[in-house]
């Protein structure tokens, strides 16, 4: 009887005991793990990562646990963007075990990005996350973000992220038809006698120590004996930019501002056989690629083009790309002592009415308001033999921002 109470007396402790055990197991802790993380409808935490994530995405993690709201935090969750190592500023809701992560602003198309959350972020029970990271792409063809205007000329000529859209009355015999490849939708397209769209308030668009302007061009020589005078605001008080009538160079003139508030122009002028200061160019040319008028032709005749031209204030410096390449540069230190463009402050509208007027043309070196060369055979809107652009123009994009090399490229061959 003895034995038996005290193999009872065993067997009830072991009881109690694996009780007492598994109720402490309950009671630990749980561990803090990612269960899913989306954007909208869009799973981030699949095998592959997704290519059509928006622009401007909500991203929301459900964890295994509550949050520590304190640890949600920039030093914890970061969100890069790939092709500059750009960090992108995130705001943070926590609500229990879900976390919400919202850029501050629209991140660029068609780019890699990549989010990583830190063994720093820690759960209300104090388990920490094992470090992850996941990627994605943004929808669209690569674009940086930061454009102030972009006209993708799809059936309309309105700026779709600014405010710069022509009037009704700004649109003269544009037809708009298929562009370089079916991603890229519509072109404008201009006859080369009476087409041009004419864009109000040209100086906001202009007026800025950084700037880059990009856009694709198609010239069409059938029945053209002259130039292109591809676009312009207010011809070289503004900028402008034209294609020579034979198809062996181009160029930009630009209005430059300087320190004491006057301005001058200045020409980007991108001929065949370009030289630069080591070989008998002029002393501010500090890069030229030198192409022979076949290959120059090539580019700029009956074919697609990118082109890109961008400006930085702080180095005072102009480059050129086509098709994603650098082409030519030039740089105001450069300029002889004395000389007001050293004191270069950046690009500047100077127009007087009614020489020209404050209106950006596609189609034209200057709107139809302006007079200047009113008389001349080539530079008069109602002459016949103008040197009105005919051909198609597709995708221009204006930035207050000098876009990188890298950009460049990418965006080129995002688009191509």
């Amino acid at each position: 009887m003895k034995k038996k109470f005290v193999l009872f007396s065993l067997m009830t402790a072991l009881a109690v005991g694996s009780i007492a055990l598994n109720g402490c197991k309950k009671d630990d802790p749980k561990d803090l793990t990612l269960k899913t993380l989306v954007a909208g409808d869009i799973d981030l935490n699949g095998a592959t990562s997704p290519t059509t994530v928006p622009i401007e995405p909500v991203i929301v993690a459900t964890f295994s646990t509550d949050i520590d709201p304190l640890t949600a935090t920039a030093d914890n969750i970061t969100l890069t963007q790939d092709y500059d190592n750009a960090n992108i500023e995130l705001t943070f809701v926590v609500s229990k075990n879900t976390l919400t992560i919202t850029p501050a602003a629209s991140l660029g198309n068609g780019a890699l990005y990549k989010l990583i959350m830190k063994g720093g972020l820690i759960s209300t029970e104090g388990k920490f996350l094992t470090e992850l990271s996941r990627t994605f792409t943004t929808i669209g063809t690569f674009v940086p973000a930061g454009a102030i205007a972009y006209w993708p000329f799809e059936d309309n000529s309105n700026d779709v992220v600014g405010d710069f859209s022509p009037a009704a009355n700004g649109i003269v015999a544009i037809t708009y038809t298929a562009s370089r490849n079916a991603n890229a939708g519509k072109a404008a397209t201009f006859n080369g006698t009476t087409s041009i769209i004419e864009i109000p308030d040209g100086d906001q668009l202009m007026n800025t120590p950084d700037f880059t302007l990009s856009f694709w061009v198609k010239t069409n020589s059938a029945g053209i004996d002259h130039g292109h005078f591809v676009m312009g605001l207010g011809a070289y008080y503004g900028f402008q930019f034209e294609i020579f009538g034979a198809y062996d160079g181009a160029k930009f003139a630009i209005q430059y501002g300087y320190e004491d508030g006057t301005s001058g122009a200045e020409d980007m002028w991108f001929p065949a056989l370009a030289t630069d200061n080591t070989n008998g160019g002029w002393q501010g040319w500090d890069f030229a690629k030198s192409l022979t008028a076949e290959e120059m032709t090539a580019l700029l005749k009956d074919t697609w083009l990118h082109v890109t031209y961008t400006y930085n204030g702080t180095a005072k410096k102009g480059t050129l790309y086509y098709n994603g390449e650098k082409m030519k540069s030039f740089d105001f230190n450069l300029w002889p002592d004395g000389d007001a463009k050293r004191t270069v402050t950046g690009m500047k509208y100077a127009g007087i009415e009614p020489d020209v007027v404050n209106e950006l043309a596609f189609g034209f070196i200057q709107s139809r308001a302006g007079t200047l060369w009113d008389t001349e055979p080539w530079g008069g809107y109602d002459m016949p033999g103008a040197n009105h652009f005919k051909g198609q123009l597709d995708d221009i994009r204006i930035f207050h921002k000098v876009l990188t090399s890298t950009e460049i490229q990418l965006m080129y061959d995002s688009e191509k």
